[in-house]
């Protein structure tokens, strides 16, 4: 028994009618089996269609040994004739970004010689993995030239070449196929193996656009968007450009050198900030008055590197050890606790059980986290003996 595929040779096809072969039981729905089909089954990186059979929505579609499975909440009638109709909307996005795929796919090996080892198709994002790196100009350009190709709306053609016929074509294909074997041609631009329904025509995508690219196991990663889905990417994007350039007062074509600009005088503020930060500590410590205990600090201005400096400074007016603590009795405190002749690394588990938190360090220093509030911080460090 062998589903008749037809989105194989009709990708536009997005109602049908079909015969229920069979419909068994599965999990707390039901799998149906049809004598043909328009709905795509998840495979080779792709998501199955969405729809419904005789009107009950369609959660999932899976393809094994040629036969194709409907996953259904209701069941249907063994022997019965029902009308399948695809979410055309999600069919045609995948169509406009599978397409874009394999002509982006194509470029990067006709101008580099790198095949496409990878492939995902999800409701967000398209990324296809390359065995060779790329930099940024090469992206710029490969994205160009993916876009002349739409510009000229050429044709994307379905065939089934026969194993003699195979041997003589040159397509890409992940795997070593000798049957069965369904190319999609894209006129001047790539020939590959693939089994998913694509546009007719490049124009159909309307833009396509390479989001970003990272290094992937020797080769790249790269992040598409095509069609509908680059549009309304880009529409966000441009949103968000608008808002920044007015917050900024600049021109969005000077958006660039205004963020650099902007983070530059951040961080020269951070720094004076640290500096001045430093200073109050010292002045601070100045003030607090020596005691053979301990010390325990709050200063919620200060990270962890704050907080070791306010330790150091204050372990020479203390007999004990000096605690500092930062945050809030709603969302804890970070420490930093530290002495000079007590060995703490031994003592931190029964010091953060106490303050229900957890931490770590070495015998002069340790560090971390605990959820109690103030005052019983304070009370425990002041009573605190070792």
């Amino acid at each position: 028994m062998k589903t008749k595929a037809l989105f194989s040779t009709d990708a536009y096809l997005s109602s049908f009618s079909a015969k229920v072969l069979s419909c068994e039981k599965a999990g707390e729905g039901y799998a149906v089996i049809l004598d043909q089909t328009a709905f795509f089954p998840e495979q080779g990186g792709q998501y199955a269609d969405r729809g419904t059979l005789g009107g009950i929505p369609v959660s999932d579609v899976q393809i094994k040994d040629d036969i194709i499975t409907h996953f259904l909440c209701e069941a249907l009638s063994v022997g019965a004739t029902v009308h399948g109709k695809l979410d055309w909307e999600t069919r045609f996005d995948r169509m406009q970004n599978h397409t874009g795929e394999h002509i982006i796919s194509g470029i990067i090996h006709t101008m580099f010689g790198y095949n496409n080892v990878g492939f995902h198709l999800s409701d967000d994002d398209l990324t296809l993995d390359t065995d060779g790196e790329l930099i940024r100009d090469d992206l710029r350009r490969i994205e160009l030239a993916a876009n002349e190709a739409l510009w000229r709306n050429v044709a994307v053609t379905v065939s089934f070449p026969t194993a003699e016929e195979l041997p003589t074509l040159a397509y890409r294909a992940k795997l070593d196929l000798e049957e069965d074997v369904r190319i999609i041609t894209i006129d001047g631009v790539d020939a590959c193996a693939c089994c998913a329904p694509h546009v007719r025509r490049t124009g159909e995508i309307g833009i396509i656009r390479i989001m970003d690219a990272i290094r992937y196991k020797g080769g790249m990663r790269i992040h598409l968007a095509c069609g509908k889905r680059a549009l309304l990417t880009s529409q966000t994007e441009f949103s968000n450009l608008v808002t920044a350039a007015n917050a900024m007062h600049a021109r969005r074509e000077e958006i660039g050198e205004g963020v650099l600009r902007l983070y530059e005088k951040l961080d020269a503020q951070k720094a004076e900030i640290v500096a001045l930060q430093r200073e109050l500590r010292a002045l601070r410590v100045e003030k607090i008055a020596a005691t053979e205990g301990n010390l325990c600090l709050f200063d919620n201005s200060a990270d962890n590197i704050g907080l070791r400096e306010l330790v150091n400074l204050c372990l020479s007016k203390c007999g004990g050890i000096c605690a500092a603590f930062s945050g809030s009795d709603e969302s804890g405190y970070s420490f930093v606790i530290g002495a000079k002749d007590i060995p703490l690394r031994a003592h931190v588990k029964t010091i953060t059980e106490a303050l229900n938190g957890r931490g770590g360090g070495t015998d002069a220093m340790i560090s971390g986290s605990v959820k109690a509030t103030e005052a019983k911080i304070r009370a425990y460090i002041e009573n605190l003996t070792f």
